[in-house]
Parts: C-alpha cells; sequence; structure tokens
C-alpha cells in the first residue's frame, strides 16, 4: 500500500486537492469504470440500503465514464452541501478529518487497471465514488460523516485515533444496515467490491453482530481480507444519534483499559444476528 507522504507533492495545494484533469483519462480508463459501474449497478438491487440506492443516481451523469468531479459535486451539493475533491493518494489524518469536517470527500485520481477488476489495495476512484458517494446523498449519513470528521479532529489530541478508525472501518467501510426485517449494505467497501457484496450478505462464515459503539472501536480488523465480522445498524438515524450524543473523551479513557477483541471474536453480551462459522477466515493465511 502506497504511504502517506509528509507534505503536499508538488502540484498539491496545501489541503492536498489537486485538479481532478477529467480530460486526461483515457478511453480505457472510461471503459473500467462503465464495467465496473453496470456489474455492481445490476448486482445491488435487493442487497443495498434504499438510502445507498437513491444515491445512485447522482452518480448518473450526463456522460459515461468517470465522473467528472465538478459537475458530481454541483448534484451532490443540491443534494446535501457535500463536494467531492481530488488528492493524489492518500493523506495525512488531519487533511482527512478536515475535509470531512467541512464536508468535503476526498477521493484517489486513479482507477484500476482493466485486469483488476475484483482486487485492489489502494482505494482508486471506484471504490472512493461509487462507493461512498451514494450514501453522502443522504441528509442523515451525510451529517453523520460530517460528525465523524469533527470527532477525528478531536481524536487527534487524545491519542486515540485507532480507536475512532474502527468506527469509520465498521461503518462507512463495512456497514450493514436493517432495513424492513432484512439485512442491507452500505459500506462502501462492500458496494463497490463484487465479492464482498456476496460475501456479506449470504456466506455462513461471518459474524453479524448487532451495533454498539463500545463493541466497535475495541474490535479490531483486518485490510486485506474479507471481513470476520459485520456490525449491524438499526438505521442511519440512530448511527448519527449515537455519535453526536456520546461524550468520546471519557469513552477513549475507558477504552484504554479494555482489551482489544480479534475480528472474529463473540461476546456473550452481544446480539448475535449471525453467529458465523468462520469457515472463510481459517481457510485463509494471517498477514
Amino acid at each position: 500500500m502506497e504511504l502517506t507522504l509528509e507534505r503536499p507533492p508538488e502540484g498539491a495545494a496545501a489541503d492536498w486537492t489537486i485538479d481532478q484533469n477529467w480530460e486526461r483519462f483515457t478511453p480505457q480508463e472510461h471503459a473500467v469504470w462503465d464495467t465496473l459501474f453496470e456489474r455492481q449497478a445490476r448486482l445491488l438491487p435487493g442487497r443495498a440500503s434504499k438510502a445507498w440506492l437513491r444515491g445512485l443516481d447522482v452518480l448518473r451523469l450526463s456522460r459515461p465514464g468517470i465522473p467528472n468531479f465538478e459537475e458530481l459535486s454541483e448534484r451532490l451539493m443540491a443534494a446535501t452541501g457535500w463536494r467531492v475533491v481530488a488528492v493524489p493518494g492518500l493523506v495525512p489524518d488531519d487533511i482527512f478529518f478536515d475535509h470531512l469536517a467541512n464536508r468535503r470527500f476526498v477521493a484517489g485520481n486513479f482507477i484500476r487497471r482493466a485486469d483488476q477488476l475484483d482486487y485492489l489495495q489502494e482505494p482508486d476512484v471506484f471504490h472512493d465514488v461509487f462507493g461512498h458517494v451514494p450514501m453522502l446523498a443522504d441528509p442523515v449519513f451525510a451529517d453523520y460523516m460530517q460528525a465523524y470528521g469533527q470527532g477525528g479532529l478531536r481524536s487527534l489530541g487524545f491519542g486515540a485515533l485507532h480507536k475512532l478508525a474502527r468506527l469509520y472501518w465498521y461503518t462507512v467501510e463495512f456497514g450493514l444496515v436493517e432495513e424492513e426485517g432484512a439485512l442491507r449494505i452500505y459500506g462502501s467497501g462492500i458496494v463497490s467490491s463484487r465479492g464482498e457484496s456476496l460475501f456479506a450478505l449470504d456466506d455462513p462464515s461471518p459474524n453479524r453482530i448487532a451495533f454498539d459503539l463500545r463493541r466497535v472501536m475495541r474490535t479490531r480488523y483486518r485490510i486485506d481480507d474479507y471481513q470476520q465480522t459485520y456490525f449491524v445498524i438499526p438505521s442511519f438515524e440512530e448511527l448519527l444519534r449515537c455519535t453526536l450524543e456520546t461524550d468520546f473523551a471519557p469513552l477513549y479513557a475507558e477504552l484504554e483499559g479494555m482489551e482489544d477483541l480479534d475480528p472474529e471474536t463473540v461476546l456473550a453480551e452481544d446480539r448475535v444476528l449471525t453467529q458465523g462459522s468462520q469457515a472463510y477466515a481459517r481457510s485463509r493465511p494471517r498477514g
């Protein structure tokens, strides 16, 4: 994975943003976007949350291929006041949180090759835009993302970023939600992946556990494979309420005195929706 630089690279602004330079994308790169978009858009109805499916319309722009961020931001701004900005790669934590706190979503400015459709280690424009932007068109989730950015800036003063990062991972990236008695996906890491879109809902291997803030922030995760546990929120309103009403400073202190949990762990006090077999995890080597 590409390392985060300590200062903006040449050509980037102080906030690490760059011109998207949409015109430089090749027909082959646009074709990769179209292939991925068409495959996932066909797969996700009945699997993705209603909020994500509604938000998908913001990506149906005036032309095929990788979205032009200016046009995309106009539509997103009209919906929830967010916009999408291009960055050259991974950015420092304080920069990332500041953008979120000000309703700017940072997106990578490259796309995977045609032979990498099913796996890419570093997030590309398809993951960042197709995965994240539809949820940013939902007013409640848009407020949650801003609140997370504000909380992230505060977390830097407590040395608790690793704890807060788990909340982002298990909600924004790999979250499930209960809708009308069924589980649906909304996390960007799932909706942008054909394999995990199927695995997260259908496979007997992972645990699916009701969301609890402390529980989530104690739980480690793996970045290189499908998840061993998914946390399920009851609604986006409840996720936002929990985030806004929690005083994170004493929570960070409390968590420092508690043992971190492995991703596959199930506690007696968990509300378990699905007790996973962990067969997939046992078949995979640990990094």
